[in-house]
This record gives structure tokens, sequence and C-alpha cells, in this order.
């Protein structure tokens, strides 16, 4: 791996590594290898859909099955072994950044993936937003030092200058190229991977990237996953650096959707009737579409939250939350524009204060999408409690104070694929 430059400069400072890709003649098809995110598959159906697509698919690699956290890490370890050594997996001959372009209609999103130098916050180099889950971390720990790689990136936002220069200008002359690989997965978004090796644009975008800072859009556990193995790898070396993919978010703009809650032991009809008038609430007509265009039209009055047990509803329309309730839960001593977030006042007034829901595993579980969050509701008896995303800006202004917001906020995206490009610190 290049580490010429530092972030010590200032600013970001990616590298070039060796990646790992599948061998297309040994698979099925790219698209059946993929996999979104670890936290993005909804357990245990999207498990076994994407176990079922093809016997090497990622998701063996980044949530693999068995009973007892030691031996599911080890296991994925063997597996990945096990690929390298009869060529489903193979290490590119040098080392690269890579262009990444997801397509889908309209949407056009491109950025860099490389090996990012860790900085801790206090650094500024790197903003989080988002608080971590404990136990979250350590089990993407484990994961990580038991197989040794960096199995899928991080999302990363950056703000140049919306013109084609620097690292933006190398990635669209890139895009020009034929690419090492392309492939449309079910989700209807077109993806393409190129190589970057030659020396002049690496050091065009490193000059670039050492000007800035960046925001983490996905990815909060598996950065401070990073740094605590960085921790435990003091030497200068490969641990010091973490798989990313950078966005210039001023030439492409990410998505920003909401990261929905289901209380899985909380009966929607308890959840109603612990409220006891310290919100309005309303009844909406489905289907889920209609009922969360009538909370987005609430959210935009203030804070605002969607209640259903799942199936076709009904559906609950919580907002105008009573003044004294929140005066009485939500710390006066952060920002207004943290006071004021639906997650803040979902988790300080409803969760804590009113439901008493336990903040477990067991208790709530963090879903991306709507309409499987209703569906685990109606499985599990639960309540699902839907949101309306946060815009970016208000997530860059925080970050930048040095503010968190509660864990599971935003949802940025699209997300890179899983699958495409991994990085072994083995390797590198």
């Amino acid at each position: 791996m290049n580490t010429t430059g530092s972030a010590a400069n200032g600013g970001l400072h990616l590298t070039p590594f060796r990646g790992l890709r599948y061998v297309p003649e040994r698979v099925g098809s790219l698209a059946a290898v993929t996999s979104p995110p670890y936290d993005v598959v909804v357990r245990p159906d999207g498990v076994h859909h994407l176990e079922s697509a093809d016997p090497h698919n990622i998701v063996r690699l980044i949530l693999p099955q068995a009973a007892t956290t030691e031996a599911r890490h080890r296991q994925a370890a063997d597996t990945l072994h096990a690929w390298l050594s009869d060529g489903v997996l193979a290490a590119d001959a040098e080392p690269a950044l890579y262009v990444y372009e997801q397509r889908k209609g309209d949407l056009l999103q491109r950025g860099l993936i490389g090996a990012l130098e860790l900085t801790t916050p206090a650094e500024g180099i790197v903003l989080p937003h988002e608080d971590v889950i404990p136990h979250v971390v350590e089990d993407r720990a484990s994961l990580m030092r038991t197989t040794a790689a960096n199995l899928d990136p991080l999302l990363l936002t950056y703000r140049g200058n919306g013109t084609a220069t620097g690292a933006t200008a190398v990635i669209e002359r890139t895009a020009l190229r034929a690419p090492l690989l392309a492939t449309t997965t079910e989700d209807g978004i077109s993806h393409r991977l190129w190589s970057v090796t030659d020396p002049a644009a690496l050091a065009e975008v490193a000059d670039d990237l050492g000007r800035h800072q960046a925001l983490i859009a996905d990815g909060h556990h598996r950065w401070a996953t990073y740094l605590r193995l960085r921790e435990e790898h003091p030497t200068p070396g490969p641990w010091n650096y973490g798989l990313v993919l950078l966005i210039d978010t001023a030439r492409y703009p990410l998505q920003v959707r909401a990261i929905h809650r289901l209380l899985n032991r909380l009966p929607v009809a308890d959840a109603l009737t612990a409220l006891d008038d310290t919100f309005r609430v309303r009844t909406v007509d489905g289907p889920l579409p209609a009922a969360l265009d009538a909370l987005a039209d609430a959210a935009s009055e203030g804070n605002a939250f969607l209640l259903t047990g799942g199936g076709t509803g009904p559906f609950h329309l919580i907002d105008r939350p009573a003044p004294d309730l929140l005066a009485r839960t939500i710390p006066a001593d952060r920002p207004e524009a943290w006071r004021t977030l639906d997650a803040t006042v979902l988790h300080a007034a409803l969760i804590d204060d009113i439901w008493r829901v336990p903040d477990t595993p067991e208790d709530i579980t963090y879903i991306h999408d709507a309409e499987a969050a209703v569906a685990q509701a109606e499985r599990r008896g639960g309540t699902a409690v839907l949101m309306h995303p946060v815009h970016e800006e208000v997530v860059r202004d925080l970050a930048r104070q040095g503010v968190t917001m509660p864990r599971k906020s935003t949802s940025f995206g699209p997300k890179p694929a899983t699958g495409l490009v991994l990085r072994s610190l083995d390797v590198d």
C-alpha cells in the first residue's frame, strides 16, 4: 500500500491498495454474489435470500451463520481463506484506487474507493455524526480481527467546489474507459468499477483530498471498529487504514433517508395508550406510501412519527409533542438543532420516558426500509415507528460542532454494494 503523505497534514489521505475481487469465471454472476451492507440486510429472511442466490455470496463473510460469535467469525475467516485458495477471489496485481459508479434512472453517483488513513474525531478530518452501539462495534471488531479484512467500504462524503477538478476530474476521465467490471443488482442499480494506478492521477487525487474533511455518511460502527483495531496494532502498517468510498456531494448529491425503529415487544395498542395526550394522535389512511406522505406533511411543521402494527394499517400519525414533555426529557445543554431532531425526541421523550423500552437488540430493531419495518411489526406483534429523513446540511453542521446525533438517525445512499472490492490486511 502506498503510504506517501499523511493525514497529519490536515486533510484526507486516501491510499491505493490491492483489491480483492471475485473472479467472474468462478461465480454465477457478479450481481448474485453482492449484498447490501450488513446492517441493511433484514435478518433472517435477507440472509437466506442472499445465501441462496449463489454459494459464494458475500453475505457468508459479512453475516456468517453459526451458534456462537466466535464460531461465526472463525467460519467467515475460513470461508475467505477457502475462496482465495480456490481462486474464487483474487488480489489485483498492483495497488490502485477504484472509481466506483452507481446509476439508476436519473440517479448517478461516482466516487473513489481506497484505504483511508485513520484519524480520531478530535483531529477534525473525518467527522462522525451519530453515536454507536458498543456491542455492534465489538462484533464488527471481532469479525475484522478474525478475517484480517475490510469486507465492505464505509460511505464518506466531502464537499468539493462542484466542478470537475482534482479528484473529481480523475473520476470523470476514468469513467470514459472500459470498466473492470459492470453488473446490475436486483434493485435495478447498475454498478461499474475502474482502477486508477497512474502516478500522476494518484498525485492529483492526493493533492485535492488533502484539502478536505469528510463526513461519515454510513458506517459509524465500522469506523469505530477501525479505530479500535488500530489501537491494537500501534506499529504503522495496514491497520492504520480502513476501506472507504469517498463521494463529493457537491458534484454527486446523496439521497438521505430515515432509519425506522421496530419496538419488538410493544404492541401498537399499548404504545398509543401510553401517550396519554402527550402527542396529537390521528389515524391516516394507507397504503404505506400515502401514510408516508402524511408523515412528510406533518414533519414539515415539527416532530412527527408514524406508528403501525403492520399489514395494511391502520397507521397512526403522532405529532405536536407537549412542550412540558420536551422541557422535561430533552437535555437543555445541546444545540437547538440537536434538541429538535426527530431521533432526539423519539428516544428521549417516547422510547425512554413514555414507553420505557430498553435500548437492547431484543427490544429495538433498526430497519432502513419502511416496508420491511411494517412487515416485521406484523410478524412480531410489535410497533413500527416510521420516521422522516433529516437534511444533509443539518447533519454536517452538527458534525462540525462536534455534536453527535442519536445512533441510527440517518441513512445516506445509495450505499455501495458489498462484494465488488474487498481489502485484505494480509495482502495489503
